[in-house]
């Protein structure tokens, strides 16, 4: 075998977590890493420039552009799922939105037999990823490399939204990630000086480019993981149009997010027998779990008109990019998602802390429908809400042997009755603050669902016509000791030697919350695992 095509550690993915494993592996100059990438470098401006989120969704080169099979639940429509194909992965094109989750969803994942994951065990990653421009207390880091700042502009209407906020009794919050998540307030974003903090531009920056031990290859398409026997040996990965086999020392790291790390595994021949023998593939080891517990946020938009020309949707946008490009200021440096919160609802109490909130808000001062790729004339506000611990489980399948061919995606969203009770309880809620009197210079007619829609009925007819995902995908490579765990606590999967994934596929639930900041956790505490 040559010893180009060897490394120590192969990462098949270079998105939030594979390149913070990339970045700590390397750091020891006796470990020889290779970081695959199947998309391309994070060159194009968009990625960089925060309002270029808004663009980006219709970029296909930067995105794997997934759609899930029709949900029988959702009146049968396929849902667009957008995920990043470039180096950085999602976190390259998401809204940069800061947050963690709660502390009981650590605890929870510890209680399932997950030793060392409870939200003390969590916390110093958290902290060491972390560089916090503005908090420097307990819960907070400010010397990592991700860069974690405020929003250095926002619109009039964001402000509006807080104070009627306030309005309707709730609390304001300047730190989600403290001593309480609980309440409204403006998002800390993954920015630096009004640039995008990927995990890519985060810790493969140039100095960790230039390590010697470090090997960085994108348009590489990992097709599986070569095995013998029980024991993970490398990957045959496909680039510059050849098939090319790439061998491990000591181990393969699956870091390809919840839908491409359990699909290069059932292509490995590991997951449920009965299925992979369906498309001829070879079974190494029968892990029924395989693809199984997905589990997503659902969202929905509430939209209403602006009466106002304030909104971000008629834009001077050659104005606001040469602001950007000058001065980094101004719109170009928001999220669009400039503010929200979290609240607990208890629709029907099952949770041990009042302060564990359910429900999670986004607003954007601009009208958004089908993920901003139906834009709408004139202007307006929206304000997405989703159930932040869904009990509906949905599960990935093999479209066939053909590792082009992309997996199908079964979210099976609102399954579970008690899901639609939460979305109803969040949409009351969504339609109160924009009630506030604190709107009432802005308020125009609703654009969704449309102020004609009152009843139980309407209002469930519109969350199943018009729900979609906040792009939270995790679950399908579950870490725990029960029969459908894919993982141990090391994230080890079961039953083969030197393979891991490391990446949102090992949550065994949903955080409560958006999943980036936990996603470059778990490859922060995993780095310290693997270097011992």
């Amino acid at each position: 075998m040559s010893t180009k095509k060897t490394f120590d550690y192969i990462i098949v993915g270079a998105g939030s977590a594979g390149c913070v494993l990339a970045n700590r592996l390397s750091a020891n100059p006796d470990c020889k890493v290779l970081l695959l990438e199947a998309g391309n470098k994070d060159w194009h401006p968009f990625i960089h420039m925060p309002a270029g989120i808004s663009k980006i969704v219709n970029i296909k080169s930067l995105n794997w552009d997934y759609n899930t099979e029709t949900e029988p639940h959702l009146n049968n429509r396929k849902l667009y799922w957008p995920r990043g194909k470039v180096l950085g992965g999602s976190s390259s094109i998401n809204a940069m939105c800061y947050c963690r989750g709660h502390r009981e969803d650590y605890d929870l994942w510890q209680q399932l037999g997950n030793d060392g994951w409870s939200y003390d065990d969590v916390l110093p990653y958290f902290i060491k990823s972390e560089n916090n421009h503005r908090i420097n207390n307990d819960y907070h880091g400010n010397a990592g490399p991700l860069q974690v700042s405020d929003l250095k502009h926002h619109n009039e209407l964001t402000d509006a939204f807080l104070s009627a906020c306030q309005q309707q009794g709730y609390d304001l919050s300047d730190d989600f990630n403290g001593q309480r998540q609980r309440g409204f307030g403006l998002y800390q974003v993954t920015q630096n000086n009004g640039v995008r903090n990927s995990s890519a531009t985060a810790y493969l920056t140039p100095e960790v480019k230039t390590r010697k031990n470090l090997t960085v290859w994108t348009k590489s398409y990992c097709q599986k993981v070569i095995m013998q026997d029980t024991i993970a040996k490398g990957v045959e990965v496909i680039r510059k149009g050849k098939t090319e086999n790439i061998y491990a020392n000591q181990e393969v790291i699956l870091s390809g997010g919840a839908l491409n790390s359990p699909h290069i595994l059932m292509l490995s021949g590991i997951g449920n027998a009965a299925e992979l023998e369906q498309h001829a593939i070879k079974t190494k080891l029968d892990l029924k779990g395989v693809g199984e517990n997905l589990q997503d946020h659902l969202d929905i938009c509430l939209v209403q008109r602006c009466s106002k020309n304030v909104s971000y949707d008629r834009i001077n946008e050659l104005k606001a990019g040469l602001q950007y490009l000058l001065y980094k200021s101004g719109p170009g440096t928001s999220n669009a998602a400039e503010a929200g919160g979290f609240l607990n609802v208890n629709v029907k109490t099952h949770s041990k802390s009042e302060q564990w909130p359910d429900l999670q808000f986004h607003f954007v001062p601009a009208i958004l429908d089908d993920h901003g790729r139906n834009r709408l004339k004139g202007n307006g506000y929206t304000l997405h809400m989703c159930y932040l611990r869904p009990q509906s489980r949905g599960s990935l399948k093999l479209a066939s042997n053909n590792p082009m061919q992309p997996i199908k995606i079964f979210a099976n969203y609102l399954s579970e009755s008690n899901d639609l009770e939460y979305m109803k309880k969040g949409f009351e809620i969504q339609r109160k603050i924009f009630s506030s009197s604190t709107f009432d210079e802005y308020r125009d007619a609703e654009i969704f669902p449309g102020d004609e829609i009152q009843s139980d009925a309407e209002i469930e007819h519109f969350i199943r016509s018009k729900a979609e995902t906040i792009y939270h995908p995790v679950g399908t490579c579950k870490m725990g000791n029960d029969e459908y765990a894919v993982v141990d606590h090391q994230l080890r999967v079961h039953g083969i030697e030197n393979l891991r994934v490391v990446d949102a596929s090992i949550m065994p639930n949903l955080v409560s919350g958006n999943t980036n900041a936990p996603t470059i956790m778990i490859a922060e505490k995993i780095s310290d695992t693997i270097l011992g």
